[in-house]
């Protein structure tokens, strides 16, 4: 394979496959040596799991709480 003359080179399917590569996946390089290595860059979490995270921190609601502690649990007070 050639490198373009922007540096591009384009990953063989098989390669691609094996590592779980998507369009617009995104990728960290490395340089061992004289050799370059690809892989997928670690996810960060995502603004979904970082609500679900701060949910799962939060302070949990009981039934035995009146509306007025509910929603002070809410608001954060």
């Amino acid at each position: 394979m050639k490198l373009t003359t922007k540096g591009q080179v384009t990953t063989p399917l098989t390669i691609r496959e094996r590592l779980g590569l998507l369009p617009w996946t995104e990728v960290e390089f490395d340089v061992v040596g004289d050799s370059g290595r690809i892989r997928k860059k670690a996810a960060d979490a995502g603004r979904g799991q970082r609500v679900v995270e701060a949910m799962r921190r939060a302070p949990k609601p009981t039934r035995s709480m009146t509306t007025d502690q509910l929603m002070a649990l809410t608001r954060g007070e």
